[in-house]
């Protein structure tokens, strides 16, 4: 395994991350322990999860993912591990979690007490806010457009101060952001400064050789700021392991999930095929390529694996010991040109 330092920290963490939101939707909490033992046999120490998890988020399966691990971490020694957990935004279709979702601070203690619970933990390593509760493009929305009903207003100060206070607490050590915009990145740092709180470290955010948009504005963010890229859906639902190109496999998330199609368009299936044909031509694995692609980013803290077989995780891990040439980049980016981020 390689690893690196969370951000503006001497933390070390994994290049890899396991990412989890599989666990009580499509793994059982056994397969989900097998996962996390073979993980951690392979050096990664990295860990992520969110109240909201499993996904698709239903009312029966919410806060299975955090009560899996929760039944794995307490006969583990807690120090070797970073944990990191979201706090859910707004969302109508999401209020069988609290009532009260959102930022406030009685939102955000409540979520963040429920969490320590399940986890069997008490302090939580990295927290991260789940997506902005503003009018904001995330989950593969394309072209912002204002809304002129919308209530929110500026609360980045008070934000900030609450997990300042948690911070001071014990009950979470760092914290950062997740589908998060240039400008929302910045406005927490600039409040932060002026504010003389502690600052945001990380950005979830998704990242792929299919979803590059990261690169735009948000890159410039990481590298100048050092607010480091936790890299999401970095095999884009599958989709980069060249699975879907010849139909839709049975078992497979997007013929579990038909809403879930962010990343299953007729571009991006052209996109894909011509990054197979690359790996191929370099006699890689296609999902391979496409996560050392990740983890070569110079703006990149972390990528985000998961996985729902064990084949698919060793695989996933394995990615670690790939490298890419700068010829096979340049590559990389020529395909891009042809169709730059077919999946936002």
């Amino acid at each position: 395994m390689k690893y690196t330092t969370l951000p503006t920290t001497k933390v070390k963490v994994s290049k890899i991350c396991l990412g989890t939101m599989t666990f009580g939707e499509q793994n059982s909490e056994k397969e989900a322990h097998e996962q996390l033992d073979y993980a951690v046999d392979k050096g990664i120490n990295f860990i992520d999860t969110a109240e909201m998890y499993s996904v698709p988020g239903r009312k029966e399966t919410q806060g299975s993912t955090e009560r899996f691990i929760g039944t794995w971490l307490k006969k583990q020694k807690r120090k070797d591990f970073i944990i990191a957990t979201k706090v859910a935004g707004p969302s109508p279709g999401l209020s069988y979690i609290r009532p009260n979702l959102g930022f406030t601070e009685a939102a955000i203690r409540e979520a963040l007490d429920k969490s320590l619970n399940r986890l069997h933990t008490d302090y939580i390593d990295l927290y991260q806010l789940h997506w902005p509760e503003r009018t904001v493009n995330t989950f593969g929305v394309r072209n912002f457009k204002s809304n002129p009903n919308e209530t929110w207003r500026d609360n980045f100060k008070s934000v900030l101060t609450t997990l300042n206070k948690l911070v001071k607490e014990g009950k979470i050590r760092y914290f950062g952001l997740s589908n998060e915009t240039p400008w929302g990145t910045m406005k927490y740092i600039e409040t932060a400064k002026n504010e003389n709180l502690l600052r945001p470290i990380t950005v979830q955010n998704a990242y792929s050789l299919l979803n590059r948009t990261y690169e735009i504005g948000m890159a410039e963010v990481s590298v100048r700021e050092n607010i480091g890229l936790l890299a999401y859906s970095p095999l884009a639902f599958g989709v980069l392991t060249g699975k879907y190109l010849k139909g839709t496999p049975a078992k497979s998330r997007l013929a579990l999930f038909p809403p879930m199609r962010r990343y299953k368009s007729a571009e991006a299936k052209r996109a894909t095929q011509l990054y197979a044909d690359l790996a191929k031509k370099h006699h890689l694995n296609l999902t391979q390529m496409s996560l050392a692609f990740c983890n070569q980013r110079e703006f990149l803290t972390s990528t985000i694996i998961g996985a729902t077989t064990m084949a698919q995780l060793k695989e996933n891990i394995g990615s670690i010991d790939v490298t890419l040439n700068d010829d096979l980049l340049q590559e990389i980016d020529e395909i891009q040109n042809l169709q730059p981020n077919p999946t936002p």
